[in-house]
Formats: C-alpha cells, structure tokens, sequence
C-alpha cells in the first residue's frame, strides 16, 4: 500500500494511492468511519493503521493522481527527522577526503558507530517544492539520495532482532545540505536543517511490499546519474540503527530514520560540484518511486511563506 498526505478539497488529506491506475482515495472512503483527526493527519493515520488488522480495501472508483497536489507524507514528525551520517562505506571515504568534515582522519573515515544527527520539521517540503537558495547560505549546497524509514509502532530500547516488526514503511528524502556551513559549525544540524533543505515523498510504501536491505537509491541531477547504489551497502542496517537511536529516544508512529546517502554527492567531486538556480534534482529508490525537486534562488515571497508555515 502506498499513502500520500494530497491537497484535497482544500485540505491536506491521507490518501491511499494507485500509481499503476494513476488514481488515490481519501483514507476516509478507503476506511469509513474513521475520526476526523486520522483522515487530516498522517502520523495519527500511522497509528492507526500499525494496529489496524484487515487490509485497506479502496471502492472503485478514485481521484485522478495528474492533477493532485501531492504533500510531503508527513510534515510534520513526532521529532526531528533522525538522519545518520556516513553510512555507506563508500561516502565515509569520499566524504573523509573531501576536506568537508571537519577534524575527519582519512585512516578513520568509517564510524564505529552510527553517527547521528536530525533535521528540524521546518526543513521539509514536497514533492515538486522548490529547494530554496538562502542568501548567504548558497555558496556549497549538496545533495544526498536517501531511503527513510517510517516507524509505525513506538518503543524505547527496541532490540535489533526486533525492530523490523516496529517499521511501517518508507519513503525518500532528500538530506540537502550546505557543506560550508557543516564544515565550519564542526557539528551537521545548521549546515542540514535550513528551511526548505528537507524535501520527502513523493508517498510512503508499507513493509509489507518492499524489503528497505536491499533497494536501489539513484540521484539525477539536470538528468545525469550522480549517485547509484543500493541499501546492501549499508555500514549500519535498519534493525541496528533503529536499535541504537531507540536506546536514547522513545521512537514514536510517524517518526522517520534517514539511513545516509552513498557515493556521489558533490564533493565527492574534483573540483565540487554544488546545486545551483534551476537545477533538477531527482532521487530515485526502486519499489517507492522518484522525488524531484528544482533548486530556486529564494525570494522574500519564500521568506514569508516559510514563516507563514511555522506558525
């Protein structure tokens, strides 16, 4: 089953979603009968549906997909989104001899434990949203293709051998970042939490239909293949990162876990190669679809539609 969070009639709307028929239902006519705070808000549906023991069955007929609106699936998480870096053996060494993270030791690229670190809710937008250029901000924004997980059912101290039975799905994230900013701060949340560096979606996949250990991530950039690896690649699996983030955090439904990007974001280049006005990044993980997002110089219209959002 796929779930996307769909401006409908006004109002953004959980959906069940058909991309074969092009075509998505409002959870409210998939599942009649639910409260209103489910069918508005995709963390509650989330837990709701983690519980929920018969199958989402939708009627016939639905709403065309071409012309809908589609949201970040969820907005607005439990926490910050929790995001690991370095977890693709490759990028710990292409990021390691980049001269971008700071105080790094080449002979030490690969952590010994995960490395994490969190993206604030202000930084997500959807599908089709502009990743906005801050003044000031702009001079070395990267991207970074990764597969995210969503959690369904909460826990604290969740054993790896159990983890995987507390996933509800996934989805895909764009973890924008800008390297000067990561580099200078010595520490990654300013460099990565700026507003609009967040974009997720298109929609989340339930684990019942794709196994995230094994799934291919791609980033095109203006259509040229930048990043292509898959989540075998992984230095720390899904069960062990959910493990140890839990050990601290009481891991709520609707929560999400950035599993880190592999080998080919832009400094890994020589020279670098940054994000710039009018580029057209799309990240690609097979069994859940594509995110495309265009690079747009930000204006004090974006300046004020971020406020507008935070309020």
């Amino acid at each position: 089953m796929k779930l996307a969070t769909i401006l409908h009639l006004g109002r953004p709307t959980v959906s069940v979603v058909d991309t074969g028929a092009g075509v998505y239902w409002p959870l409210a006519d998939a599942v009649p009968g639910l409260p209103e705070r489910i069918v508005h808000d995709m963390v509650a549906a989330i837990a709701h549906l983690a519980r929920l023991a018969s199958a989402v069955a939708p009627p016939a007929a639905g709403h065309s997909l071409e012309d809908a609106k589609i949201l970040a699936p969820i907005p607005a998480p439990p926490h910050n989104i929790m995001c690991v870096g370095k977890n693709y053996f490759a990028h710990a060494h292409e990021f390691a001899k980049s001269g971008f993270d700071a105080g790094a030791k080449v002979d030490e690229a690969v952590p010994e434990f995960p490395i994490i670190f969190t993206k604030p809710s202000s930084s997500v937008v959807g599908p089709d949203d502009d990743i906005p250029l801050w003044d000031g901000l702009d001079a070395a924004v990267d991207y970074e293709a990764e597969l995210a997980v969503v959690i369904g059912r909460g826990g604290r101290a969740i054993p790896a051998a159990e983890a995987m039975a507390h996933v509800f799905g996934y989805t895909i994230i764009n973890d924008v970042t800008a390297r000067d900013l990561q580099r200078r701060h010595k520490q990654w949340f300013l460099g990565k939490g700026i507003d609009g560096f967040g974009p997720m979606g298109p929609w989340i996949v339930t684990a019942d239909e794709i196994n995230g250990s094994d799934l291919r991530v791609m980033c095109r950039v203006n259509g040229e293949t930048r990043q292509d690896s898959t989540t075998a690649d992984l230095i720390f699996g899904i069960p062990a990162l959910i493990e140890a983030i839990s050990k601290s955090v009481t891991l709520s439904p609707g929560d999400v876990i950035a599993t880190g990007t592999p080998e080919g974001v832009g400094i890994g280049f020589d020279p670098p190669r940054f994000l710039a006005d009018g580029d057209i990044v799309e990240v690609e993980i097979a069994g859940i679809g594509v995110l495309r997002n265009t690079v747009r110089r930000a204006t004090a219209e974006t300046a004020k539609d971020a406020a507008l959002a935070a309020q």
